[in-house]
Order: structure tokens, then sequence, then C-alpha cells
């Protein structure tokens, strides 16, 4: 199964079209993404991205977050006490 998630265009880092590269924030998280696939895509558009590639765009109300499926735990990272 593959999985593709939406998140915001913070900030472009580089526009060349073979090596275009832009931070996008899934909720809390940044991350680098290449975005040759979506080079019209400007700071503030959300994008869905598939293995660290956006894909396509999509509009703002078509986004409803990350999904609790794959957002972290709250307390993930801190051991149990049971």
């Amino acid at each position: 199964m593959c999985l593709g998630l939406p998140g915001e265009v913070v900030e472009w880092l580089e526009r060349d079209p073979l090596f275009a590269r832009a931070e996008i924030r899934f909720g809390g998280v940044r991350k680098v993404c290449h975005m040759a696939c979506v080079p019209e895509a400007e700071v503030g558009d959300y994008v869905i991205v598939h293995a660290g590639i956006a894909i396509c765009r999509v509009q703002p109300d078509q986004v409803t977050g990350p999904s609790s499926d794959v957002a972290p735990e709250p307390n993930a990272g801190e051991e149990s006490t049971l």
C-alpha cells in the first residue's frame, strides 16, 4: 500500500526544475522534499508527498491534517512504567 501525506510548502530551497526542493510542514514536523512534479507550487500551498516527492497540489479545504493513524503518539519515546 502507498501512502501520500498532505503538507504545507513553507520555504523553497531550490527552484531549478530538475533539482527543485522545498521545506514542507506536516503538522509540527518539517521535511525537505523533492518538488520537480509540482514546480508551480508556492509558499502556503498544500501538496501530497509520497516517498519524499511532492506529487500534486491540493486545495486547502481538502486537507484535514495528518492522519491519526500515522501521527506520533503524544508520549512516544517515553519509557513505560508498567
